[in-house]
């Protein structure tokens, strides 16, 4: 069933996941990558599984409006793991530029996907990329090619729409080749009340002189899991800014494997959370410097209230002969709570002997003197949180190239801080 309902590409690689899926199992909190999430706790849980295709019965440009507008983006969705294919009036792309399903283009221009799909992914051997590739049936296709600069952004709006409590499988595969340029958002709603799992691959080729932003905004709820695992290649002189910001959630796991395979290649790594309740942000990263003259930089900073848990990993891998790299991993922490729990674990593994690498990690409180001086002046103590709060996130925010967004989120983080942003503007679905 699963098979009959996807394409020859994508059903070429499930034996051979199956088989290692079924020897491993899901990881324990022993593997040094999953030490702060409990995953096999996470799949216990017995969801359904929409292996039959049924259609979902909604037409999410009529009843769906993101708490993102105004972009200026062309628009598409993916219902749970499915391209909502249905045409609609959307900016037009740039000649040879492909936006659709995953399974419909893998089908058609096989020759182009088949020696790329889980090439990044199968080789990490992990356990929810095992699962998800056994499972996925369908998802996105993104495809730009040689020297096209797409000006308008990608706006993909991922719905989660079910009235059982349901376990989706989304696929990923976006192709720039060289001089390509790409800004990719995507934004994570759940419309029902249900509760959902969701994994996510996501595979990313980024060729000779290209450049990818991609963000990924999560605003879903509380019984809502997300482990999401983002695979990048970069090739020479290659640029990448890869974002995710955690608004609203459940639980989340976060993974970037990023791979530097040619020299002059730089990327930006992003991160903010915004977290409280009993709310779980993992975020685990990995850089490898395979060749010289390559730059990395991450900013990721977490506000945690009442119980709320974090935790970052972040490891950055210089490998022999990959001198002249330049190398800056930061985690900052705000604990808002004496019960907010921070985990933080930054890493520098280095086998070359002319590198600028450095790492830090902070974890602390509001500061008192400041807070104290603020309400000197006549400001209450929540107001006062909050804007300290809003200054401690907008450092992330404010590296964000894709300016609209930029607005839109240092207004929709305050919103946050305030207990406000309960659910999308707009939004139709959320009862």
């Amino acid at each position: 069933m699963i098979c009959e309902h996807s394409s020859d590409v994508m059903n070429a690689v499930r034996d051979e996941v199956f088989e290692r899926f079924a020897k491993n199992g899901f990881p324990s909190r022993k593997v040094e990558r999953y030490k702060y999430t409990d995953v096999a706790e996470l799949f216990a849980p017995d969801y359904g599984l929409n292996l039959n295709r049924l259609q979902i019965p909604v037409d999410p440009y009529k009843a769906f409006r993101c708490d993102v507008p105004n972009l200026s983006t062309s628009l598409y969705f993916v219902v749970n793991d499915m391209f909502y294919s249905i045409p609609h009036a959307i900016g037009k792309l740039p000649e040879g530029v492909i936006v659709g399903s995953l399974k419909e283009h893998t089908s058609h221009i096989s020759a182009l996907t088949s020696h790329l799909y889980n090439k990044l992914a199968g080789a990490d051997h992990d356990a929810v990329t095992d699962l998800n590739t056994m499972l996925a049936q369908d998802g996105l296709f993104v495809y730009v090619p040689k020297n096209v600069k797409v000006d308008r952004a990608v706006q993909v709006i991922n719905i989660l729409r079910a009235d059982v409590d349901l376990m989706v499988n989304r696929r990923v595969l976006i192709i720039l080749e060289e001089g390509a340029e790409l800004k990719m958002l995507f934004c994570d709603h759940a419309a029902d009340d249900r509760r959902f799992l969701t994994t996510q691959v996501i595979e990313a080729y980024v060729g000779e002189n290209a450049s990818l932003d991609l963000y990924c905004l999560e605003e879903t709820h509380y019984k809502n899991v997300r482990v999401s695992n983002v695979y990048i290649d970069q090739q020479r002189d290659s640029r990448v800014n890869h974002n995710v910001i955690t608004l609203h959630n459940g639980t989340t796991r976060n993974k970037l494997n990023l791979t530097f395979s040619g020299e002059g290649a730089e990327c930006q790594c992003y991160g903010c959370v915004i977290a409280d309740k009993q709310q779980h942000v993992d975020n685990n990263t990995l850089i490898v410097h395979q060749v010289p003259h390559c730059t990395s930089n991450e900013l990721y900073k977490y506000v945690l209230d009442e119980q709320a848990t974090g935790a970052f990993a972040g490891r950055v891998l210089v490998e022999h002969g990959a001198q002249q790299t330049a190398s800056q991993m930061t985690n900052q922490n705000l604990t808002a709570t004496k019960e907010a729990r921070m985990f933080t674990q930054p890493m520098l593994e280095i086998y070359a002997d002319d590198v600028k690498c450095s790492h830090g990690s902070t974890v602390g409180q509001l500061n008192d003197a400041a807070l104290f001086y603020m309400r000197q002046r006549g400001i209450s103590l929540q107001e006062a949180k909050t804007l300290l709060q809003n200054a401690f996130i907008n450092e992330v925010i404010d590296k964000m190239e894709l300016e609209p967004l930029r607005d839109r989120l240092h207004y929709l983080v305050e919103k946050r801080f305030r207990g406000e942003l309960n659910k999308c503007d707009g939004c139709k679905l959320c009862k």
